[in-house]
């Protein structure tokens, strides 16, 4: 095998492999970023339109995503324990807990959520296709 093609080869393997916990973990602090932030293209630059969510309060797809961050006014998010795991090369499972202090709609929403997350290798890019997270109980 010349130079040229081992190199060649070598660039794919690198460029299909799965990303790091910590690369994993900052699209996911970027989508709570852009959450947190009400800018919904930077949202959509990291989550995939046909995205889907399970709370408690419902099931979302993108345009109940699009309505529920208008209702939020969160103060600030943490998010700990982030664990990512994949078994194939274009999707990721991340589990991971996060805090948050502020509002849904009004009420008090702050506390420890423990949160999911479902990423997969679309068009060269990461995107969320699903998330989801539930208030830790006391």
């Amino acid at each position: 095998m010349s130079y040229t093609m081992a190199v060649l080869l070598a660039t794919i393997a690198v460029s299909m492999a799965v990303p790091s916990n910590d690369d994993m973990m900052a699209r996911e602090k970027a989508a709570w970023q852009a959450f947190k932030d009400k800018n919904a293209d930077g949202f959509k630059k990291v989550v995939d339109h046909d995205m889907l969510g399970v709370y408690a309060e419902g099931i979302a797809d993108m345009a109940k995503e699009m309505s529920d961050m208008a209702k939020w006014e969160m103060k600030s998010f943490t998010i700990s324990d982030y664990k990512s795991h994949s078994d194939e090369k274009d999707v990721v499972v991340a589990t991971y807990t996060v805090t948050l202090e502020g509002t849904y709609d009004g009420k008090d929403a702050s506390g420890t959520y423990n949160a999911g997350s479902v990423w997969k290798m679309e068009n060269g890019k990461w995107l969320a296709i699903f998330h989801t997270n539930i208030l830790q109980a006391k």
